[in-house]
């Protein structure tokens, strides 16, 4: 497939879209693998592979962002970072050999609880940070390894997952919880571009043009929300409409709506 300047424009464009969503909320791949597959023409698994190359440099430019207007406390977020980072491991070394089909079948019901969630007292999503909370190890570190696995292992709503942890559990505010959220994507995906290279399943080329995108709406995103005091409140909105967006999909019924 030829590719003209006007396919870059709109892989850029729609890629800096999905760097904004991921940053607040998640499934912003919806949009960048759709560009991959159907405007850029590569085979799926070819990218899936080249999708990772621009989450990381999202991930990285956000959590940058974050941590550079005081959004994001390193030393407070120790457990939650190395405990995922761990699971993560363990969770891309079990996929490998084993299918994870029956897992992705139940998914659609979790994303349908997650919604559930969120809708019931949102003022819990909607607080600031408790920094006086110290969390039971013996709770916290077995939920981190098994969060971490499950994104290593399926990866499919890693980031709704997460915040959900971070927020419920934790008491981070959702800000906080994302700033925390972009650290523990960009240290996965060095493990996973490493997996995906060693394959030959990314188109560097591509991956870096979609990454230019993707790395300007992190950042971005990440900048002004850290200075503006009612992100939390559009960063719940967001996630809200990303959740509706993924049940939707995964139910088909957008075909129920819509019948032709």
């Amino acid at each position: 497939m030829q590719l003209e300047w006007y396919h870059y424009l709109i892989a850029i464009l729609g890629s800096a879209l999905a760097g904004s969503i991921n940053t607040l909320a998640g499934n912003g791949s919806a949009i960048t693998l759709s560009i991959l597959t159907e405007l850029l023409g590569l085979p799926g698994n070819l990218a899936n592979g080249t999708n990772r190359v621009g989450i990381f440099t999202q991930s990285l430019a956000g959590a940058y962002a974050f941590y550079r207007n005081g959004k994001l406390t390193v030393r407070r977020s120790t457990m939650p970072i190395a405990m995922n980072v761990a699971g993560a491991v363990a969770g891309v070394a079990v996929a490998v050999s084993v299918s994870n089909e029956a897992f992705e079948g139940a998914f659609r019901f979790l994303m349908v609880a997650m919604l559930f969630a969120i809708l019931l007292k949102p003022g819990r999503w909607l607080r600031e940070t408790d920094t006086s909370r110290q969390a039971n190890p013996w709770i916290a570190i077995p939920l981190y390894l098994a969060l971490g696995f499950y994104s290593g292992f399926i990866q499919m709503g890693m980031g709704v997952f997460f915040l959900a942890v971070m927020v419920l559990y934790a008491h981070y505010s959702l800000i906080d919880a994302n700033a925390v959220k972009l650290v523990v994507v960009a240290l996965n995906m060095l493990l996973v571009i490493a997996i995906f290279q060693a394959q030959g399943l990314i188109d560097w080329r591509i991956g870096l043009i979609m990454a230019i995108g993707q790395t300007a709406g992190g950042y971005l995103t990440a900048h002004y929300a850290s200075l503006y005091p009612r992100a939390n409140v559009w960063a719940h909105r967001l996630l809200i409409a990303v959740i509706v967006l993924a049940v939707a999909k995964m139910f088909n019924l957008h075909q129920v709506l819509l019948p032709r």
